[in-house]
């Protein structure tokens, strides 16, 4: 329990850094609260006040760059779908969300995990080479290749290709 007086000590700091970085429409005491919960579920954080100090504010600190990197990739993703919609060729944009989803299915996996890394998670194309353990170069030439022939699948081009090897 000497962590949680300790935690309890530097509540004052950690909500005015929150306040700090937070912008208004935000709540910085959800923030250390969920800093805190953080701290005290961390089996290896620091035990004395001069170390836990800068370490709860890391915490906070990073927490709140996760979450505007999750916001951030929550809105590429809905601008990127709706200028999917808004090229469509006319067919009903539950039809078209319909299409995308099964001619992404039928990718193999490989260009499917490049394409939900960059273009669905938002990830810079370093990070999904680190992630796939590849050069950042070869990410993006498969998120190249990945997107056009997701692109050919949606626009039915794949079923071209059916026929020709159904043909003997």
């Amino acid at each position: 329990m000497a962590h949680l007086s300790q935690i309890e000590l530097l509540l004052p700091e950690l909500r005015a850094y929150a306040r700090s970085i937070c912008g208004a429409a935000e709540s910085p005491d959800d923030l250390v609260q969920d800093a805190v919960e953080r701290a005290l579920r961390h089996e290896t954080r620091p035990e004395r006040i001069e170390e836990l100090r800068p370490w709860m504010f890391r915490v906070i600190r990073n927490l709140h760059y996760d979450e505007l990197r999750k916001r951030r990739v929550r809105r590429e993703y809905i601008a990127a779908h709706k200028r999917l919609m808004d090229e469509s060729d006319g067919t009903s944009s539950a039809g078209r969300d319909v299409l995308v989803r099964l001619a992404f299915e039928k990718l193999p996996p490989e260009t499917r995990e490049v394409l939900f890394l960059i273009d669905i998670m938002g990830f810079k194309y370093a990070e999904a080479a680190e992630i796939m353990n590849v050069p950042t170069g070869t990410v993006m030439s498969r998120i190249s290749r990945a997107r056009k022939e997701l692109l050919r699948r949606v626009n039915g081009d794949d079923q071209d290709e059916e026929q020709v090897k159904q043909t003997p």
